[in-house]
């Protein structure tokens, strides 16, 4: 008896090492890897008549499920706004829930496809007044990632945020990743 117990805690033991070892390496390969990252995002703004281009900063947290799927939230805000005919635009702020579909590859660029739905709110005004409007819409794109360092790349992204019959918000996006 006191060997079955000898060797049920030596078993117990050994798995919860390897389980360990076997976590580890997963978070070094970037499977099931935390990572977050900083973009900056110049948006076009399109509503009627009018074509702002706007700026925006935003940061991301994400983990990757498997090699080819990543699940992340992104939430930004308006750095820079347009004025035009009087009227300044801008993207006060917009945050979201996304999928990258990842091809995973020996090379230091990994292309992607995103999908999601993403909130925003944007804003118009002038001396009349004021009018803000927030909308939620399923948001899709491409991009890049390319990797400096083991735990460090770059992105590159384009991305429609938001569409319907009066207005597109769209982005491209650069920015810098720190894997975990």
């Amino acid at each position: 008896m006191k060997h079955v117990r000898s060797i049920a805690v030596v078993f117990a033991s050994s798995l919860v090492a390897a389980g360990t070892a076997s976590a580890q390496d997963m978070y070094k390969s970037g499977v099931g890897g935390l990572y977050t990252g900083l973009n900056y995002t110049f948006m076009s703004l399109e509503s009627g008549n009018a074509d702002a281009d706007v700026g925006t900063l935003s940061a991301k947290v994400g983990v990757m499920a498997t090699p080819f799927l990543g699940i992340e939230a992104r939430g930004g805000f308006g750095v820079d706004d347009e004025r035009i005919g009087g009227v300044d635009y801008s993207l006060d702020n917009f945050f979201g829930g996304y999928a990258t579909f990842n091809l995973a590859n020996e090379s230091p660029i990994t292309p992607y496809a995103i999908l999601g739905f993403t909130r925003v709110e944007i804003e118009a005004s002038s001396f009349v007044g004021t009018a803000t409007e927030d909308e939620t819409d399923v948001s899709y794109g491409i991009g890049m990632n390319m990797e400096f360092a083991p735990n460090l790349s770059g992105n590159l992204e384009y991305m429609r945020y938001y569409e319907d019959s009066n207005a597109e918000i769209d982005g491209l996006g650069v920015g810098i990743q720190f894997n975990f």
